[in-house]
């Protein structure tokens, strides 16, 4: 086997031993070609003409590398320990290129296998007007454009960010990538935007108008500008549109293009909790229960361990005849010894307690291990339909795309984009809206589409269409919650600009550390500064050992005070002492006595909040202000606002500053312009600094003077 592959993985972040770098070749920069073969060979020779001039070089061996992902445990590391392959790379640097030149070339193993052919023209950059193009002289790949940064202004946005709120004096790229951990040290998102605001001096934003990847300098090479550059269409348009104003009329008028947020049901606002060791209707039922017993209320539960995860359609355990039309319940047989005896009783059961449930999902089908009944109709009905995005195999050839990522690898990905494609998949997921009531879906798993060289329904490479996957995804599950007559309630990992319509988001994955709370608050900011309305995190952490009670609670206290309110937990192969994020299990293994009633006081705080929070997010939808804002939206013109970035006003009269720090027993408080009231204390305060004691059971929340007679029966019931 010799293999070369000139688009590699397509993994944004690592170079493949197998492709070509840079894949658009550039001038005076050096170009490296790769292959990989079997244990067999011993030598490969690249054949190549340049300018129809042919040449010969041998390859030297190359340190084999796939895909570029470093992961520390969870779910992750068992799916990299089963890509691991026994071949060997090959590689050579070519040097010497020049603007227009034309190779094509092969590789050639001692065993005579060969690739095909390959060809490209080399690029180089140009001025042109005010900006820089990367051109081969035909076409052009990318753009360089600057604007403008005054003294004393901040750049904010773009998307959801983990690791500051003023990315000023760095730079970064928008592109949908799964960051298991660590997002905030790896500067990786799962939901970018090419859309900022500029704060501190007139007030302006921009929003680069395009799907496909760009990168920002942000005043790092220059203090005094910031550079875009951007991958474009052959003809090199590369739009950017910028906003003029405050924050929020800039916020509004990138909303009045992309989409504004869609008003969900109230009882998102209530807690959400899950776990993913919840995998049987009895230990779903165990754990609701625990919450009436503790007397603590809950208002959904998602489900994630629900299905046979090969079809993602069928309950885990039930048995049914495989077939190439959508199931009805009535199809399934649901023994009374397997892992769900009643889904439609525990349904039942638990919207009669008031808790709406939600079943989790990945947009792929499973094809390892190899499919069997349903999964196996399932594939080859979806290749003969022709409803899944393709990939250039090695050959030149059009296949089915095969999932790249780590999590759930080769698993075929259908083309949600596409409303027939969408169609097919969702009506197979009919059954558990319409006869079940399944009130919401976990869309998770939205960022497996990698590399240019996919080819959707639509004609539209992976360059351009990758990003708008996540966004099409949502919409097709929101589609068919509502064509039942359901609200369009999604919970979603990964997005991009268009998101703000479709439904909820949680943060990525992390680990319980204070770390990890810090880099979820920046997350959530910056997500609402781009216009993600509903928005939460794993509060305390989904990964790893548990977190302390200090940490548990401190997230709690700040998760109150956020538009979603979710705690949720990763599988632990059942193994004990659980790592549950239950209250009671966090109580348990903490051996803290505090743990339990905090919680509750919290949870009950957060039940007398929903009418305020559906209140406070009917008028963001109206005003484009976001429900949960960093302060710069309100006082754009005040410099401190900036010394205290993990500060924020939720809707228009509560400014919250949770507590980040582990074993903190004050904190500092920057109250902007205003007459402000603690929430926990009554204590009035003028606007300054203020230094707060922070008993374990509250935070510092300050209501606006004017509203703290409507607002005095949440905090003091």
């Amino acid at each position: 086997m010799i293999r070369h592959r000139p688009f590699g993985s397509g993994h944004p972040y690592s170079v493949d031993t197998e492709q070509r770098h840079p894949v658009d070749p550039v001038a005076a920069e050096p170009l490296t070609l790769g292959v990989r073969t079997s244990g067999s060979i011993e030598g490969v020779t690249l054949e190549y003409t340049v300018d129809g001039e042919f040449h010969t070089d041998q390859l030297s061996p190359a340190l084999r590398q796939s895909r570029g992902q470093t992961v520390d445990g969870g779910h992750l590391a068992s799916a990299q320990a089963r890509l691991a392959r026994a071949s060997s790379g090959w590689s050579i640097t070519l040097a010497s290129l020049a603007q227009g030149q034309r190779y094509r070339y092969r590789f050639v193993a001692d065993t005579m296998e060969k690739t095909r052919w390959f060809e490209f023209t080399v690029f180089g950059w140009e001025a042109r007007g005010d900006r820089f193009v990367l051109t081969d002289g035909v076409s052009i790949a990318r753009v360089r454009m600057p604007l403008p940064l005054k003294p004393g202004e901040h750049v904010t946005g773009f998307g959801e960010r983990y690791d500051t709120l003023d990315h000023r004096g760095s730079s970064l790229d928008s592109v949908v990538f799964e960051q298991y951990k660590s997002q905030g040290a790896e500067r990786k998102t799962y939901l970018p935007m090419p859309f900022a605001h500029v704060v501190g001096g007139s007030g302006w934003g921009f929003h680069v108008r395009t799907s496909r990847r760009v990168w920002f300098d942000i005043g790092e090479s220059d203090p005094t500008t910031l550079w875009i550059e951007a991958e474009t269409a052959p003809d090199g348009v590369l739009d950017v549109v910028r906003y003029e104003g405050t924050p929020t009329q800039v916020l509004d008028a990138f909303l009045a293009e992309v989409g504004r947020p869609e008003e969900l049901p109230d009882w998102v606002f209530r807690l959400w909790a899950s776990g993913n060791e919840w995998n049987t209707q009895a230990e779903v039922m165990r754990q609701v229960d625990a919450h009436r017993d503790h007397d603590i209320p809950v208002g959904s539960v998602v489900i994630e361990a629900w299905s046979d995860e090969s079809t993602f359609t069928a309950w885990r355990g039930s048995r049914y005849e495989p077939g190439e039309t959508p199931h009805s319940l009535a199809d399934f047989e649901f023994p009374a010894d397997g892992p769900w005896p009643d889904p439609k009783g525990m349904v039942d059961e638990l919207h009669a307690r008031g808790i709406r449930l939600h079943l989790w999902q990945i947009p792929l089908i499973k094809m390892r291990p190899h499919p069997t009944g349903q999964a196996a109709l399932d594939a080859a009905e979806a290749v003969r339909e022709n409803v899944l995005i393709q990939e250039v195999a090695p050959d030149g050839k059009l296949r089915p795309y095969r999932n790249r990522g780590w999590w759930f690898p080769l698993g075929l990905m259908p083309d949600l984009t596409d409303d027939r494609a969408a169609a097919w998949w969702t009506e197979r997921r009919r059954y558990l809206v319409d006869e079940l009531g399944i009130d919401g879906f976990k869309t998770d798993g939205g960022e497996h589409a990698w590399g240019r060289d996919l080819r959707y329904l639509d004609g539209r490479h992976g360059d351009e269409a990758n990003g708008t996957f996540p966004v099409s995804y949502a919409k097709a599950y929101g589609d068919l919650l509502r064509s039942a007559g359901k609200a369009p309630v999604t919970f979603s990992r990964a997005g991009f600009t268009g998101s703000q319509s479709h439904g909820a988001f949680w943060a990525g994955d992390e680990n319980s550390t204070w770390e990890a709370f810090r880099w979820s608050m920046f997350a959530g900011l910056s997500a609402a500064s781009s216009g993600i309305l509903y928005w939460g995190w794993d509060f305390g952490g989904f990964s790893g050992e548990i977190p302390t009670a200090e940490l548990y609670l401190r997230s709690t206290a700040a998760a109150a005070f956020v538009p979603i309110m979710q705690y949720h937990s990763e599988f632990n192969h059942h193994r004990t002492p659980s790592r549950d994020r239950t209250p009671w299990n966090m109580a348990e293994r903490t051996g803290d006595g505090s743990v339990l009633p905090v919680f509750k006081k919290f949870a009950d705080l957060r039940e007398r909040l929903v009418p305020y929070l559906a209140e406070s997010a009917r008028e963001s939808i109206a005003t484009s202000s976001p429900l949960m804002r960093p302060l710069y939206f309100d006082h754009p013109a005040d410099p401190l606002v900036w010394e205290h970035p993990l500060q924020w006003m939720l809707g228009r009269d509560l400014l919250v500053a949770p507590v980040l720090t582990a074993g903190a027993t004050q904190w500092q408080i920057y109250l902007p312009e205003g007459e402000w009231v603690d929430a926990f204390t009554g204590a009035p305060h003028g606007s300054g600094l203020v230094t707060r004691d922070t008993p374990i059971d509250e935070l510092p929340v300050y209501v606006r003077a004017e509203a703290w007679e409507r607002l005095r029966p949440v905090f003091a019931p």
